[in-house]
C-alpha cells in the first residue's frame, strides 16, 4: 500500500468515527485529508459515497429517534439544493469554497463554545428549516457537506441530543443518497474512483462502529461540546488546506 492509499484508508478510518459519533462530518474530517492528494472530482463523490455508508452503518440504532415531521422540511429543501451543488462542482473552485465555509464555523464554533451555552431560537418555522436544508443540499452535492448547516440550527433550536441526530441521521442518509445518483448520472463514478472506494470502504465502517459505541456514552451537553468541537476543527483543516 502506497501513501496516497494509506491517507485514503485514514481519512475514511477519521470520517467514518466522526459520523459514528456526532451522525454527520465525515466530509469536514475526511475532505481535507483526500485532497491533498485526490482531485476535488474524485475526493468529493467519494467523501458522498462514505458517509452514505457510514449514515446507513448506524441507521437502526438511530432510527427510533427520528421525528419524520421535524425531518421533512429539511428534505423539502436540501433535495431541491443536491442537483445544484452537482451541478456547481465542474465551475465553483472546491477550495475557495471550503475556505470561506471553514472561517465561517471557526467564527461560530468559537463564539458558542466560549458562551457554554446555545441559544434557543424558534424563529423562522419550517419555512427557515427549508431554507437550511437547501443550504445543506447545495453543500452535499458540491463538497459532501450536508450536514454542517443543519448540525449548526440544530443546535441554535435547543434540541436534544436524541432529536438532533434523528434529524443529522436522516436528513444526510437521504441527501447524500440523492447526490450519489446525481455524480454517477455526471460521470464521477468511474474505474478509479471504484479502486479509490476499495482502500476507504473497511476505515469507514471501523470509523463509525467505534463512533457509535462512544456516542451512546454521552450526555446532551457533552453531546453540543462534542458537535461544536467537530466543527471548528473542520472548520481548521479546511482553512489550513486552502492556505
Amino acid at each position: 500500500m502506497g501513501f496516497n492509499e494509506a491517507l485514503v484508508l485514514s481519512g475514511a478510518f477519521v470520517g467514518g468515527f466522526v459520523s459514528g459519533l456526532t451522525g454527520f462530518g465525515t466530509g469536514l474530517s475526511a475532505l481535507p485529508l483526500w485532497l491533498l492528494v485526490l482531485a476535488p472530482v474524485r475526493a468529493v463523490p467519494l467523501v458522498v459515497v462514505c458517509s452514505l455508508v457510514a449514515q446507513l452503518a448506524t441507521l437502526p440504532a438511530i432510527w427510533r429517534h427520528i421525528e419524520w415531521r421535524v425531518v421533512a422540511p429539511f428534505l423539502v429543501g436540501g433535495l431541491l439544493g443536491v442537483p445544484l451543488g452537482t451541478w456547481l462542482l465542474g465551475y465553483v473552485p472546491t477550495t475557495s469554497l471550503h475556505a470561506g465555509f471553514g472561517w465561517f464555523l471557526i467564527a461560530y464554533c468559537t463564539l458558542m463554545l466560549a458562551l457554554r451555552g446555545l441559544p434557543g431560537l424558534q424563529a423562522g418555522g419550517r419555512l427557515a428549516d427549508a431554507g437550511i436544508g437547501l443550504g445543506g443540499g447545495v453543500l452535499g452535492g458540491l463538497g459532501g457537506l450536508s450536514g454542517a448547516l443543519p448540525t449548526l440550527w440544530a443546535g441554535l433550536r435547543g434540541w436534544g441530543k436524541q432529536r438532533q441526530r434523528g434529524m443529522f441521521q436522516a436528513f444526510n442518509t437521504a441527501i447524500l443518497g440523492f447526490a450519489l445518483v446525481t455524480q454517477g448520472f455526471s460521470g464521477y463514478l468511474d474505474g478509479q474512483f471504484a479502486v479509490l472506494l476499495c482502500y476507504a470502504l473497511p476505515g469507514t465502517l471501523a470509523g463509525a462502529w467505534l463512533g457509535r459505541r462512544i456516542y451512546t456514552r454521552l450526555g446532551d451537553r457533552r453531546f453540543n461540546q462534542v458537535v461544536l468541537g467537530v466543527l471548528l476543527c473542520g472548520g481548521i483543516a479546511t482553512v489550513a488546506l486552502a492556505g
